[in-house]
């Protein structure tokens, strides 16, 4: 029964540090409540993209409300290119049709955002107008969008399945290892061998095929996220030591919380970003 429920513990954690990671995350798209003409509406506005023009769908009915979306390369002395919203067929959006809509495809107030080189990112901001009434949404604090090369499902899936893994076995061994339970020995180096395969060999796949960088994480940049399993891993190898002879458990619990902590951050945080000056991917 004890075990029973550790491994229930062990589910929540996990699932609850990926869900704080997703939600708060800079690549998590952004929604903003405005309110145009004494109706409120909320914009959703993207903050990642895939090598393809991002487009931006206001959530309108009112074919009187016109719209201007105004963007530029971020960190780049450049005016504000400036393009309309129009009406257009949406058919590959259909989950924001159906919840904005009441139907899965149709005409919607869109513009798009133009694709940029892997790690490129582009800041913009919308104004919105009905009759004489101007609204701008985040003109004073711009959404930040970043694109990125199109991963295969066939590292993603992987990178995604064993990070997960990785994050509920590291739960499992310290719990296991609180309570003196004599198989957190197995699961701590089920633990490490998950984490390498997911962070040091399917996690620099996904890195490069997004970002054209295998690694840009310490020694060679401050990529977080890369950081996150370097530094998650390192206090796997410290609890290896933990396991030999008669045991010190309390490594493996400080792996285990270190592992949580680690992996709630949210994910992308000073990630990679395209330098349009020289033209060379860095991390900030």
């Amino acid at each position: 029964m004890k075990k029973a429920l550790l491994w229930i513990f062990a589910i929540v954690l996990p699932l609850s540090a990926a869900y704080y990671q997703r939600k708060t995350g800079p690549t998590n798209p952004k929604d903003i409540q405005v309110t145009l003409a004494d109706r409120t509406y909320t914009v959703t506005l993207l903050r990642s993209s895939g090598a393809r023009p991002a487009r931006i769908v206001l959530p309108v009915t009112d074919t009187t409300i016109q719209a201007k979306l105004f963007y530029k390369r971020l960190g780049v002395a450049e005016d504000w290119i400036v393009e309309k919203f129009a009406w257009k067929e949406i058919r590959y959006h259909s989950k924001f049709m159906k919840k904005v809509m009441g139907k899965e495809d149709g005409t919607a107030l869109a513009a798009s955002l133009p694709v940029q080189p892997p790690a490129g990112k582009l800041e913009y901001f919308i104004e919105m107008q009905k009759s004489e009434e101007v609204i701008q949404i985040a003109k004073d604090n711009p959404v930040v969008i970043r694109f990125k090369g199109d991963v295969p499902a066939l590292a993603l899936i992987p990178h995604i399945i064993l990070m997960f893994l990785g994050m509920l076995f590291a739960s499992v061994a310290g719990l296991f290892a609180a309570f003196r339970l004599e198989r957190y020995k197995r699961y701590t180096i089920w633990t490490f061998i998950i984490l390498f395969a997911g962070g040091f060999i399917f996690g620099p796949l996904v890195q490069w095929f997004a970002f054209g960088d295998w690694w840009t994480g310490i020694p060679f940049g401050w990529d977080l996220t890369d950081n996150k399993t370097l530094f998650a891993f390192l206090f796997w190898i410290a609890a290896l030591f933990g396991i030999k002879g008669k045991g010190r458990p309390w490594l493996v619990i400080l792996a285990a919380i270190m592992t949580l902590i680690i992996f709630s951050i949210p994910h992308s945080l000073f990630g990679s970003t395209l330098d349009y000056s020289t033209g060379s991917v860095i991390q900030g």
